[in-house]
């Protein structure tokens, strides 16, 4: 629902819409608006750099690094002389697409809970690009089709490759080439990546083709033959989930905090008491139940 001001913590849809009369975000979370709404998708937009102390309705409001995706954010609101840090999305290990996360020092914490499980525990994103690699090799006669979101995720796999050493063109879906363009424009390498089309289609034997997880049940990727399905999620570390869905290869690599690193956020951060949203909120209130922080579920308004 479009508000008068709206703070933007990054570019996904679920987090960023469109008509909103003023957006304050990153300089990064604002072009890749503007990328997939129009220039116009607000009237006015306010550039906020990470540390700016921003003085706004007597609070001051502050942008750190979220780790999530290119441009994500953490923002710190103090008032008087407490500090509030509502996380957004985000996650601690490094991300060569992505600004490296902060740890931000606060009295409460609001935290997204998407993996909020002890069972959610990522493996090293390195090691499941191996199995990537080695699939293709393996498999030379297949096309390896890999669903990831169109913001973050597709850009991320494509680094990973690159930074493992595969250097062969990549076949992109065309919801990924104005994002992948402007990450290469802010000097984050891909490589060669071709959006796919109906001649070079005929090509990808034995190639990589990146799609996001919706174009991997419609007629776009069923015109594509002789694929290995695979999917990058955090999420395919829930076997059925990878079942349901036919995921050949499953590859899990998340642009979320998973179990460790949302418990170590909360005590490193020092919050007196915790706001639990976006995600499964039992175990982390359980979680801090036991290591003495007041923590409860913040539930969200959502639009009928």
């Amino acid at each position: 629902m479009p508000v008068d001001k709206a703070i933007i913590t990054h570019a996904h849809a679920d987090h960023a819409r469109p008509n909103h009369n003023k957006v304050l975000a990153t300089e990064d979370t604002i072009n890749i608006m503007k990328i997939r709404y129009g220039n116009d998708c607000a009237n006015f937009f306010q550039i906020a750099k990470y540390g700016e102390r921003i003085y706004l309705d007597g609070t001051v409001i502050t942008f750190f690094p979220a780790g999530h995706i290119l441009g994500s954010a953490q923002i710190l609101i103090e008032y008087k002389k407490i500090k509030v840090l509502v996380t957004g999305d985000f996650k601690t290990i490094p991300d060569r697409t992505a600004q490296r996360y902060q740890l931000v020092k606060c009295n409460h914490l609001v935290t997204e809970t998407t993996f909020g499980l002890p069972i959610f525990k990522h493996p090293d994103p390195k090691k499941e690009i191996k199995k990537l690699i080695d699939s293709i090799k393996n498999n030379v006669e297949k096309c390896h089709l890999v669903g990831a979101y169109a913001l973050g995720k597709s850009q991320r796999i494509i680094k990973l490759l690159r930074d493992a050493g595969y250097y062969e063109e990549i076949y992109i879906h065309g919801a990924l080439e104005k994002i992948s363009n402007y990450y290469s424009y802010k000097n984050i390498e891909l490589g060669k990546v071709v959006k796919i089309n109906k001649e070079n289609k005929k090509l990808i034997r034995g190639k990589l083709v990146i799609a996001p997880p919706s174009a991997l049940k419609d007629r776009w990727s069923r015109n594509l033959s002789n694929i290995k399905l695979c999917m990058a999620s955090g999420w395919m570390s829930v076997k059925q989930r990878a079942k349901q869905k036919l995921v050949e290869l499953p590859l899990i690599i998340s642009d979320h905090a998973d179990w460790n690193e949302l418990t170590s956020t909360i005590k490193e951060s020092g919050a007196e008491k915790v706001w639990l949203t976006h995600g499964r909120d039992e175990g982390l209130r359980y979680w801090c139940k036991i290591n003495q922080i007041e923590a409860q579920a913040l539930s969200l308004k959502k639009e009928d």
